[in-house]
């Protein structure tokens, strides 16, 4: 299945990072498959994690103990 719609720069650098220069199919199997150590993939997980976080619009809930409406705001990840 192909989708023609345009590829986030987020994911290109995720992909970069698993040893993939583009995400365009190229038919071959030495430039669309790579071995990749579980590190590379976990690393690789964890910024898809850390971009859909950054991503993700605020959540309003009310809050149990006063009863106002609050804005949950995901933490910004710090190194």
């Amino acid at each position: 299945m192909h989708d023609d719609a345009p590829i986030p720069a987020e994911l290109l650098a995720i992909a970069e990072r698993l040893g993939f220069p583009t995400l365009e199919t190229r038919c071959s199997d030495a430039l669309d498959f790579r071995e990749v150590a579980v590190w590379v993939v976990r690393d690789a997980l964890r910024h898809a994690y850390d971009a859909g976080r950054r991503a993700a619009p605020p959540t309003r809930c009310t809050c149990p103990v006063c009863g106002r409406e609050i804005e949950i705001r995901p933490v910004p990840k710090t190194t």
